[in-house]
């Protein structure tokens, strides 16, 4: 088990730092691995999580506009870097900086490989005044 706590009166949930999350999906965005750290912040059993669209974590106050950028430098760059906020099974939440970055096996198949480290706050307090301006131009 990790360090995890939640504040009480936000309902968000901390990691420890130098942790990192990691899950791996496949082309299509479905979860094909998730290290035990990410079952532990998002509430969910690793049974729960394997087999299910990644999105089973996205927040409803990220803007779309978020992961079209996302979608656009994995497939233009090759990766992506940039803050997210996640919703954990009980419907608490949870920050992360995150990496995503394409890969091709040799056989030609693409997944999708997501590294998470816990964000500085004042990035986060950013965000979330950056996500709140994008999500009310929806």
């Amino acid at each position: 088990m990790h360090d995890i706590y939640k504040d009480e009166a936000t309902d968000e949930w901390f990691f420890p730092d130098g942790a990192y999350i990691l899950s791996e999906t496949d082309e299509k965005g479905i979860i094909t691995y998730a290290n035990d750290i990410f079952c532990e912040v998002a509430g969910y059993t690793l049974d729960e999580l394997i087999g299910e669209p990644h999105n089973i974590v996205r927040h409803p106050d990220m803007p779309r506009i978020a992961f079209k950028g996302l979608w656009d430098d994995i497939q233009s760059k090759g990766f992506w870097t940039g803050y997210v906020k996640n919703m954990r099974k009980d419907r608490g939440y949870y920050w992360v900086y995150a990496t995503a970055l394409r890969k091709v096996a040799s056989d030609g198949t693409v997944s999708y490989l997501s590294v998470r480290v816990k964000p500085g706050r004042a990035n986060v307090k950013e965000c979330t005044k950056l996500y709140i301006e994008l999500k009310a131009e929806e």
